[in-house]
């Protein structure tokens, strides 16, 4: 594999994952996040760490930003100890948070005017994908910035779909994902309640459904959170929070009906008014559990 420097901002589940996975193929990975004990976990790894996105950044070819949401990036890249006065001229900059469209062309222009290069890159997998280094992106952008990246592409991700020359199109397809996801989590936490309500086992629910058509990876995947109870987050309530308001706000901009989104975002918004904003979005089941009264699993501990 050719020799690249590489820097992850961000070492949450998703970005320690592709910054380990990056190190195990041979790159060179400095890895950056406000979290002592994540830098410490990376550097155990293997893996340079730096206190800023500044530090991180400098002499990078490829800078992968894996962060929460838009302000986030945006202070990763042009806030105070930003990255993008320290990289050097044609690095390339990945944007793998889900973004709205409009600001992921925003920053590619931004970018471009600085002599760098910039990969709208949303990502997809979980963390268990992640650490495997075979992540989905959901890649626009030039073919320069693709070629540039490639090699810390080949070595993160199992699947790197390339929509189009120029930044918007990956954190549409983004949004589109999450709309799914998000509608999925929603619907098998309300068909999960439903069932236990009903006066069936939590347990025997999902042996049944997963083993039939009404059957999503969503549901394969968050029931079995609930039947553990355990919420700790792998990817929390208010993150469909926001990426489900990323997709009711173009609707809204678009002229376009989105009945089925805005329930769920509802759904979301309430987990998140009862102080679950920072649980697993698994955690959206606690609003059904809460109105009609029933007990959910307590897990086998």
């Amino acid at each position: 594999m050719p020799s690249m420097k590489a820097a992850v901002v961000g070492l949450g589940a998703m970005g320690m994952g592709i910054a380990t996975s990056a190190l195990k193929a041979g790159l060179d990975v400095t890895g950056c996040d406000v979290s002592d004990d994540a830098l410490k976990v990376f550097s155990n790894a293997g893996g340079a760490t730096a206190k800023t996105p500044a530090e991180a950044a400098k002499d990078a070819d490829c800078l992968a930003i894996v962060v929460v949401n838009m302000d986030q990036t945006e202070a990763v890249l042009f806030g105070d100890g930003g990255a993008a006065e320290t990289l050097k001229e044609g690095a390339v900059v990945m944007g793998c948070a889900t973004v709205p469209p409009a600001y992921a062309r925003s920053v590619a222009e931004r970018l471009n005017a600085m002599g760098l290069l910039y990969l709208d890159s949303p990502i997809s997998g979980g963390a268990a994908k992640a650490a495997a280094g075979r992540i989905t992106v959901m890649g626009s952008g030039a073919a320069d910035a693709f070629a540039k990246a490639r090699p810390f592409l080949d070595a993160v991700a199992e699947k790197v779909f390339e929509l189009g020359e120029d930044a918007g199109p990956g954190s549409t397809m983004k949004m589109v994902n999450q709309l799914l996801a998000g509608v999925h989590i929603a619907t098998a936490m309300e068909a999960l309640a439903l069932g236990i309500r009903s006066g069936l086992d939590a347990e025997k629910v999902y042996e049944v459904i997963t083993a039939s058509a009404g059957n999503s990876w969503m549901f394969e995947n968050r029931v079995p959170h609930v039947l553990e109870n355990d919420y700790s987050p792998k990817s929390a309530v208010e993150i469909f929070v926001k990426d489900l308001g990323i997709v009711l706000e173009t609707g809204k901009r678009e002229g376009f009906p989105l009945p089925v989104s805005a329930a769920a975002h509802q759904q979301f918004l309430a987990a998140k008014a009862m102080g679950l904003g920072r649980e697993d979005d698994a955690a959206v089941i606690k609003v059904f559990a809460e109105l009609a009264g029933i007990e959910l699993p307590r897990g086998k501990g």
